[in-house]
């Protein structure tokens, strides 16, 4: 048998750990992030031609798992968290143009993936702590439905989010606020940023963490980004299968989260080509890739609110997987799409070839509308990382009509929902937090 795959912080401090307690643990004690010692090498070969997301995120996933005690039980895991598709869909208006759909499961977002992966491995790990473990969670928008859907009930568990208050939509809003039980959530009087900020604080802070067991559901967590390679993993063999090229794949991204799961699943062997990053007014990245020191600053508000990052905390992951500058900016692209082409992108398709867009989605469809425009006539997906209907003040408008709310959508508009004001601030939540114990 191999063996066991072990993960360490990219701050490089401290001993290597197995993948339950990289989990587990969510953020390294350095505040660094948890990556392997190596990426695996997985043949493309070794997937079933035959098989669902799920099989194919249990193949892929199994290097990653190997001697660990939750290796027996990936496959129950994958069939447990991919129970919706995620399509790969060609557009009409180009042979060669796909939109990869993460929207259908439970919160109409890509993030519904990893957060019920990482449900489904921690309802699996035994506790010597018989106290709840809280789980933390900053969201720009998405993440925290769904990891409120993912968890909702689960005994043994607290979920905490924390959001930008004001700068969601109130769809997002409602979403965040609608679960109750084992689910709190905050309203942060601040930006996305902040509450990444105060979460990260949180996790580090061994003194809170000894009086109420903390851990985290943000794309910060292995358990959240592993299985988000899956559905690029099953697009791009599902086309190579078919024409014997790569896929390319242009990723809407804030946090980085989701387009690290793209390049390491191109470079564990997967038939993926060119990865492009599409990104709103925060430029963070988009400078950086067009050779500007990498530079954090404060978010700035945009339509597409989910990727409201101004300092993406997997960045150091990005650099760990390419620890050379100069490669890294010859091997990715990231492009700028403001807030009037966003409207501009959604508008046109609507009216032009009857497709709906979220504005996450346009910004990636902005830049491959740019491509065609230049003459690229590659096969090129566009990843749809959201439903429209979560955005309907923006979309709607531009569309001239009432979008179609998915059932799913529809069942948490219904409930009432509320939220906690929290000022952005660490000490503020961990007052919160504290209060959790005396409660």
């Amino acid at each position: 048998m191999s063996e066991p795959l072990r993960y360490h912080s990219t701050r490089n401090t401290g001993p290597a750990v197995p993948i339950s307690q990289a989990i587990a643990a969510g953020l390294a004690p350095d505040g660094g992030l948890y990556v392997p010692e190596a990426l695996p090498a997985i043949d493309p070969a070794a997937f079933d031609p035959r098989g669902t997301l799920a099989d194919t995120a249990a193949t892929l996933l199994a290097p990653f798992f190997t001697g660990d005690p939750l290796a027996d039980a990936l496959p129950a895991i994958c069939a447990e968290a991919f129970t919706f598709g995620a399509p790969l869909r060609a557009l009409p208006a180009h042979p060669d143009t796909l939109l990869l759909e993460l929207f259908h499961g439970p919160t109409s977002a890509f993030k519904d993936f990893g957060a019920r992966f990482l449900a489904a491995c921690l309802r699996r790990l035994p506790r010597a702590d018989a106290r709840p473990l809280t789980i933390l969670v900053a969201t720009s928008g998405d993440t925290g439905a769904a990891v409120a859907a993912a968890f909702h009930r689960q005994p043994g568990v607290r979920v905490v989010i924390l959001y930008p208050d004001g700068l969601v939509s109130p769809r997002q809003a409602h979403q965040l606020g609608c679960f109750g039980d084992n689910v709190s959530t905050l309203r942060v009087a601040g930006r996305f940023d902040d509450c990444q900020r105060m979460v990260k604080a949180a996790l580090n802070d061994s003194t809170l963490q000894a009086r109420v067991p903390l851990s985290s559901a943000n794309s910060i967590s292995l358990g959240r980004l592993l299985p988000q390679m899956s559905y690029y993993a099953h697009a791009a063999l599902g086309w190579w299968r078919e024409h014997a090229t790569p896929l390319n794949f242009i990723v809407p991204t804030g946090n980085l989260g989701n387009a690290l799961a793209c390049l390491w699943a191109r470079e564990l062997g997967l038939p993926i080509g060119t990865v492009q990053l599409a990104c709103n007014a925060n430029a963070t990245l988009p400078d950086y890739f067009a050779g500007a020191a990498y530079a954090p600053r404060e978010a700035v508000a945009t339509l597409a609110n989910a990727m409201d990052v101004g300092a993406p905390s997997n960045f150091e992951r990005l650099c760990w997987t390419f620890p050379n500058a100069a490669e890294l900016r010859r091997l990715l692209q990231a492009h700028s799409v403001a807030d009037a082409t966003i409207r501009q992108t959604i508008a046109w398709h609507a009216h032009e070839h009857n497709e709906l867009f979220c504005p996450h989605t346009a910004t990636a469809m902005h830049r491959l509308d740019r491509l065609r425009d230049e003459g690229d006539a590659a096969p090129w997906a566009v990843v749809a990382t959201a439903h429209p209907a979560k955005f309907e003040s923006v979309v709607e408008p531009l569309i001239g009509h009432v979008l179609e709310v998915p059932p799913a959508l529809a069942a948490m508009l219904h409930r009432s929902a509320g939220a906690e004001p929290l000022e952005a601030t660490s000490e503020a939540l961990h007052d919160w937090l504290t209060g959790l114990v005396k409660a």
